[in-house]
């Protein structure tokens, strides 16, 4: 079984970068969203902290709040509207406050 949820039917002739996520190291194309970069390498963007399971993002398009994933260094940002950055390190475990 594939490790990633997405799978690229092709290989666009974009000049490549390098994130982290959880630690390890995947590479992802200029241009890609976050939510892009993250689901060609892996199965999930969080763990959700309501019922602790995986969550994958919803809507797409910046409107659902499903996507906040949290940068190594705690910053909270939206994985569907954020294009990828070289270097950039994701940690899926991060738990956050919604402030509810």
């Amino acid at each position: 079984m594939s490790t990633s949820q997405f799978h690229r039917l092709g290989s666009p002739d974009r000049s490549r970068v390098r994130i982290t996520i959880d630690g390890h190291a995947h590479e992802c194309l200029v241009g890609d969203t976050l939510l892009t970069a993250m689901l060609t390498a892996v199965r999930h963007l969080r763990i959700s902290e309501c019922d602790g399971k995986p969550r994958a993002g919803f809507c797409l398009m910046g409107v659902c709040q499903d996507c906040w994933v949290t940068l190594a260094g705690g910053q909270r940002l939206r994985a569907c509207t954020t294009e990828v950055k070289q270097g950039m390190a994701i940690d899926t475990t991060a738990k956050f406050d919604h402030g509810i």
